[in-house]
């Protein structure tokens, strides 16, 4: 199944063993959301505003749309074998075009249609490549291709109504009826693409490898944890501009925040998490895959990038040379940050009860106070909000090591016991290459 067989000069598609991980040409194809996150982050803290920001919502949801088609093929396929890396750099560079088109798929509606019609064209390229792959993956497979065929609806009418939002437009005199119908027309892709996931259901799919599911979507968030910190610095325009000590200190409270998100995500949850998915099976695994981390890492992603720009106004105020420290931020930069927080760890409470059905009265409490805190922060100095979002993270990191210890040890006790077993099995395997006789060395007579 997992075999490695030779065929033309790059190799055949290889398919998933059910203990595959995720291997490095999946890292570097990330790196073009790595671009993508930080062009929505750029582009939604330039104007913030209510539209603005339905803008980034609907644009980060096709994105990760495609997300979700890639993570399918990659159940299928090693992505970083034989002939796909080709298909697959294809796939990169129309992503990247994607992601550089996005700012301007908004734009004036009476304007030029080149970048909205640049949007619609790399992602029908993506898409394509997508379904080309997978569909050859599994040609031998009448049971996967009929399911496969079941998404050709969604991708049609996801295209037609991109295309659609780039040339109509333009064709209707009033600006603002414009706008709403080029708003309509995403918000109906974006009902159509997450309705398509219930509606074609579970039957005829599968999750080879549990662990490789996990891991790639723990990546993505982990990148788009990246964004926030890289947030902290450009985009609070840390460079360039003489290091105060009000700076650096709100620096290191942006990136104490993240490591608590970080932390409040994979300490426990996370790789609880994975063993659930593990010990799914059938018909439970997909639909938990699917709830879990295709559908609920979404909002997660968006809270980050809402607490990324919350933090970035609030960064711009305290190294703004006329600003002070005793100035307070104005604005939606307060409740952005905290709105952020607060959408993060409700999200991933949501996560923890449709994976390990339990739910933890420390997530409840963190919300509670989060949303409290709010109106707090508005009226406090720029460095006293960002004070107070991160003693109410590290309070939560650290009651639940106290509270928690019993579990957290368990759990990473059979971790430690898996990874110890897994690497001794792949030690005794590579010993094998001890006794290996060089056979092209070079001889002397």
């Amino acid at each position: 199944m997992g075999g490695y067989r030779r065929g033309g000069q790059l190799g055949p598609a290889i398919p998933i063993a059910p203990g595959a991980r995720v291997d490095k040409f999946e890292v570097f194809f990330d790196l073009v959301f790595v671009f993508s996150f930080f062009i929505i982050t750029r582009a939604t803290a330039a104007n913030i505003s209510g539209r603005q920001l339905l803008h980034a919502g609907l644009v980060l949801a096709v994105l990760w749309w495609i997300w979700v088609v890639h993570s399918l093929v990659a159940t299928r396929v090693r992505l970083g074998e034989g002939y796909v890396p080709v298909l697959m750099v294809i796939a990169m560079v129309a992503l990247f075009v994607f992601a550089l088109a996005l700012p301007q798929a908004f734009s004036d509606p009476k304007g030029s249609a080149g970048g909205p019609m640049l949007v619609a064209i790399s992602y029908v390229v993506v898409r394509a490549v997508h379904m080309i792959l997978y569909q050859h993956v599994v040609r031998d497979s009448p049971q996967e291709r009929r399911q496969l065929w079941r998404f050709a609806p969604e991708l049609a009418v996801s295209i037609v109504l991109l295309l659609a939002a780039a040339l109509i437009p333009a064709q209707i005199t009033d600006p603002d009826q414009a706008a709403m119908v080029r708003d309509g027309l995403w918000i109906t892709v974006v009902l159509v693409q997450y309705a398509t996931g219930f509606i074609v259901g579970t039957w005829g799919w599968g999750v080879t490898s549990a662990e490789h599911w996990t891991e790639r979507y723990d990546l993505i968030l982990i990148i788009a944890l990246g964004e926030s910190i890289i947030s902290t610095g450009v985009g609070g325009n840390l460079l360039g501009k003489p290091v105060t000590w009000p700076a650096a200190a709100a620096a290191a409270l942006g990136i104490v925040v993240t490591a608590a998100l970080w932390w409040a995500h994979f300490d426990f949850v996370g790789p609880a998490a994975r063993i659930a998915l593990h010990a799914a099976e059938g018909g439970p695994r997909v639909a938990m895959a699917r709830d879990a981390y295709a559908y609920l890492y979404l909002p997660m992603i968006a809270g980050v990038i809402l607490f990324s720009i919350g933090n970035e106004e609030v960064l711009h105020k305290i190294t703004d040379p006329a600003g002070g420290l005793s100035e307070k931020v104005d604005g939606p930069g307060v409740p952005m940050l905290f709105g952020g927080l607060i959408c993060y760890f409700a999200v991933n409470l949501l996560f923890q009860l449709r994976t390990l059905h339990t739910v933890t009265w420390t997530r409840i409490g963190v919300i509670v106070v989060l949303t409290a805190a709010l109106p707090v922060g508005q009226h406090l100095p720029a460095l006293g909000t960002l004070t107070l979002a991160t003693v109410i993270c590290v309070a939560l990191v650290a009651v639940e090591v106290v509270l928690m210890s019993q579990s957290r040890h368990a759990l990473r006790a059979a971790v430690f016991q898996e990874r110890t077993t897994h690497e001794a099995h792949e030690a005794e395997w590579r010993a094998r290459w001890h006794d290996v006789r060089e056979t092209d060395e070079p001889t002397t007579s």
